[in-house]
């Protein structure tokens, strides 16, 4: 998998949560994905399980911030570091994030892990 194929479909990841287009999100992904968010929580498996996900992650006013470009690899997978901007119980929190997301042979999204934990949530 060429890198720059995995890093521009990482940037259209971001563009399309930040512009709450689930449709143009979901179309990245292959039909039998794996999302795990974050790791160590339960795998959402399939296409219905991941667009339920997204759904709810989207229907607020979180935002996500780039805090490094995309990072590729000599494999098929990337990477993409950033900032959650959301509320929660009322409150403006911000969590910071490593997603590793592997593609398959068509360029679509295969597997996503997204790393962080309780100490990388801040309330603001």
């Amino acid at each position: 998998m060429e890198s720059s194929v995995m890093k521009k479909a990482l940037q259209e990841y971001v563009d399309a949560f930040n512009q709450k287009d689930l449709e143009r999100l979901i179309s990245l992904f292959a039909d039998d994905a794996s999302v795990e968010d974050p790791v160590g929580k339960p795998l959402k498996k399939g296409r219905q399980e991941i667009e339920e996900f997204y759904r709810e992650s989207m229907s607020g006013e979180s935002k996500l911030e780039l805090l490094a470009p995309p990072r590729g690899s000599f494999s098929n997978a990337a990477s993409i570091t950033f900032a959650v901007h959301t509320k929660m119980e009322g409150r403006s929190a911000r969590i910071e994030v490593t997603d590793v997301m592997t593609f398959n042979n068509d360029g679509k999204i295969s597997t996503m892990q997204a790393f962080w934990g309780p100490d990388d949530l801040r309330m603001v």
